[in-house]
């Protein structure tokens, strides 16, 4: 295989840069890589190559796995770091759940902010779309509105339209119609994050539930799910809910749901937890 450049080589930047330097570098290389200003051969596999380096370098967690693994972080034959799917492999299946474990490091979840899909678009073509294009509006819709789908009355060119978003749209959704396209806009929402059709969510539990086994309320989207925790649950494993993501835009069916469950160390405790917490100890192999 070809060997890669390094991302912040990519992107002619230090490894020092500020998250505001290398939003600059990208918007600055995206715009002179962009196959539809830049005819030359290689202009596309460049602009996928920056796009790539600025996916990684401009999330906390990924960058700090790069600069620990460097590209190894995100290779799943490796065995370093993230890996290229962090839940390709690891999954012990049966029943309604799958289970699979991880001790922290980079948190595979996040995903890079690039703010409007088409604001380098945009800037190539001068905020216009030239020839045959069509004009191009965004709309902004909740994530829950997007998930389940929505009808939302706009008003283009003095003229009121129904735009109906159909459940599963995802952040950069499309819409055609005669003589214009919307693109639709998903505001992050405070506890799901989204990949495709899957969703994912972090759930904190004690450290008692963690030791003992029970159960936790976990949210979805359409209603909230008790779910069981086993004894001798590790912080970070992973709970897929198999179809309890979004659905699938373009096919039947839905994503999944992954919880991460996470053990929630107390940073104070009482006099008697503390005593309690002591006499536990002591009943351990050291």
């Amino acid at each position: 295989m070809p060997t890669k450049r390094d991302y912040y080589e990519v992107l002619g930047v230090a490894k020092t840069a500020t998250p505001t330097e290398l939003k600059t570098a990208y918007r600055k290389l995206a715009l002179k890589y962009h196959p539809d200003k830049n005819k030359a051969d290689d202009a596309e596999q460049t602009f996928k190559e920056i796009n790539e380096a600025y996916q990684i370098l401009s999330d906390p967690q990924k960058r700090q796995a790069y600069d620990q693994f460097g590209h190894a972080a995100f290779d799943p034959a490796s065995g370093a770091g993230m890996g290229g799917n962090p839940f390709a492999g690891g999954f012990r299946t049966g029943g309604p759940f799958t289970w699979t474990y991880t001790t922290g490091g980079a948190n595979p979840f996040e995903g890079a902010d690039f703010g409007d899909p088409f604001e380098i678009f945009e800037s190539i073509f001068g905020g216009g779309f030239g020839g045959q294009r069509r004009p191009r509006y965004s709309l902004s819709v909740e994530f829950m509105e997007a998930i389940k789908g929505v009808e939302k009355q706009v008003t283009i060119d003095g003229k009121q339209h129904t735009i109906k978003v159909p459940p599963g749209a995802n952040d950069g959704t499309r819409l055609r119609f005669d003589t214009f396209e919307v693109t639709i806009d998903v505001k992050p929402h405070s506890r799901f994050k989204r990949e495709g059709a899957d969703l994912f969510i972090d759930q904190h539990i004690s450290v008692a539930t963690a030791a003992l086994g029970g159960t936790v309320e976990v949210p979805t989207v359409d209603e909230p799910l008790t779910m069981k925790v086993r004894p001798g649950t590790q912080s970070h494993t992973l709970v897929r809910l198999r179809e309890a993501g979004a659905p699938r835009l373009q096919s039947k069916g839905k994503g999944d749901l992954y919880v991460r469950l996470i053990v929630a160390i107390p940073e104070k405790l009482t006099r008697e937890q503390k005593q309690l917490f002591e006499s536990l100890a002591q009943t351990f192999d050291k």
